[in-house]
């Protein structure tokens, strides 16, 4: 038998790839080129039809699991005769069912049937498995490294960390042997929850290497000209927490004699209904809905806008962003920021000196920020320097990657 490499690990995804998700294959190229083999293990295949340009460097192979167990019921069934024999197995078992007494959702069912088919066709060189998302991802992750005596570790970022009971986060990081995440707010609150020693902050920062330096000059547009509005952009998916609705809101709020277009970008599933409500307020024929776009356009609508906004928030489900790369990516581009005051947000903006914070679900606020920010080019450029200095100065992604090289037990 061959020699198995030195550092080899399975990284286990929700998806793969994602257009929403940039920031993990960054972190992947990142670590193969440092010197980290990976194996890429996905519960879902892509629903995207867009890839972004980072995705073509990353040579890690890639395993699907079976999405729904019904789909491959072969497969689940070889699963299982073979993970049934490994000497971790009646423990996982017995684990995941004192989980599914207190969350008897299919949802864990599918995930043991997945942690299965892993166990049973993970390729023997791999003997570390990490998680990327700490709720799905991490009970397949965990119930397969139970089964197979390996060590796991997981990244936590937001919604997972905000829709998880405290009982399965306590849980997960007892069992763990790490765990990162990306925001100071994520550790102090999983760190109550465990070990602190377990838990350490690693913010995902911007490779500076796939953005431009910002554009020299922006034109001076104060919203007076209706033949050159100032523009405004925001990216994100169409989901309750980024607050799209409220923004869209603020926007139907601002005088009427300030010339204004606001451009979308992103998919997801309240597209339609934020587009009925643009309607409603009679401010659709200012705004542009470009869907779901690959990173270049992204870059390219940063340069070309005036202003990023972003009005988070916690949603119904208690989920809410921790601090989304756009707010990064927006001021790597020397574009002033208008978000809310919100989880991790307030860790990168610094009101009134690197953009401005508003208090989240509030539209009269965003309002009043959004008025100041089209009004005043110099205010937008005061703003739009001082956010590119400190996010390249503080939020670059090498510390972030120095970081996991040690984690994974590479030679920094």
């Amino acid at each position: 038998m061959s020699e198995s490499p030195p550092h080899s690990v399975a990284f286990i995804l929700k998806g793969y790839p994602r257009l929403s998700e940039t920031f993990i294959a960054q972190e992947i190229a990142a670590l193969e080129a440092r010197g980290l083999d990976i194996l890429i293990v996905s519960l879902r295949h892509p629903t995207d039809t867009k890839r972004h340009a980072v995705h073509g460097l990353i040579r890690a192979p890639l395993l699907y699991l079976p999405e729904y167990l019904y789909q491959e019921p072969m497969r689940v069934l070889r699963g299982w005769w073979q993970s049934r024999r490994l000497p971790g197995y009646r423990a996982a078992l017995a684990q995941w069912w004192r989980d599914l007494k207190r969350d008897r959702t299919p949802n864990r069912i599918r995930r043991f049937g997945q942690a299965m088919v892993l166990a049973a066709e993970l390729p023997e060189r791999y003997r570390h498995l990490h998680a990327h998302f700490i709720h799905t991802p991490g009970s397949v992750t965990r119930y397969a490294a139970m089964m197979l005596g390996l060590p796991w570790s997981a990244s936590a970022h937001a919604r997972d960390i905000w829709i998880t009971p405290e009982w399965e986060k306590r849980e997960k990081l007892r069992d763990c042997c790490w765990a990162v995440t990306c925001t100071a707010h994520n550790v102090t609150h999983l760190s109550a929850l465990s070990d602190p020693a377990k838990v350490s902050l690693v913010y995902h920062g911007i490779d500076f290497s796939r953005f431009p330096e910002p554009p020299a000059w922006r034109p001076p547009r104060d919203g007076r000209d209706p033949g050159d509005p100032v523009r405004l952009v925001s990216v994100g998916r169409a989901v309750e927490k980024k607050g799209f609705d409220i923004l869209l809101t603020a926007l139907a709020q601002l005088p009427s004699d300030l010339y204004w277009h606001f451009t979308h970008i992103g998919g997801g599933p309240l597209l339609p209904t934020l587009k009925a409500q643009a309607e409603r307020l009679g401010i659709a024929g200012h705004i542009t809905w470009l869907g779901a776009q690959a990173q270049d356009d992204v870059i390219v609508a940063y340069r070309e806008a005036d202003i990023f906004a972003l009005a988070s928030r916690r949603d119904r489900d208690g989920d809410m962003d921790g601090l989304p790369n756009v707010l990064m990516e927006a001021q790597s581009q020397a574009l002033p920021c208008a978000a809310s005051a919100i989880s991790a947000i307030p860790e990168l903006i610094i009101d009134g000196e690197t953009g401005l914070l508003v208090p989240p679900d509030d539209a009269g606020a965003l309002t009043v920020a959004l008025n100041h920010l089209i009004v005043d080019p110099v205010l937008r450029a005061r703003l739009g320097q001082a956010g590119a200095q400190r996010v390249r100065r503080s939020f670059g992604m090498t510390a972030g990657i120095d970081a996991l090289v040690r984690r994974f037990g590479l030679a920094s």
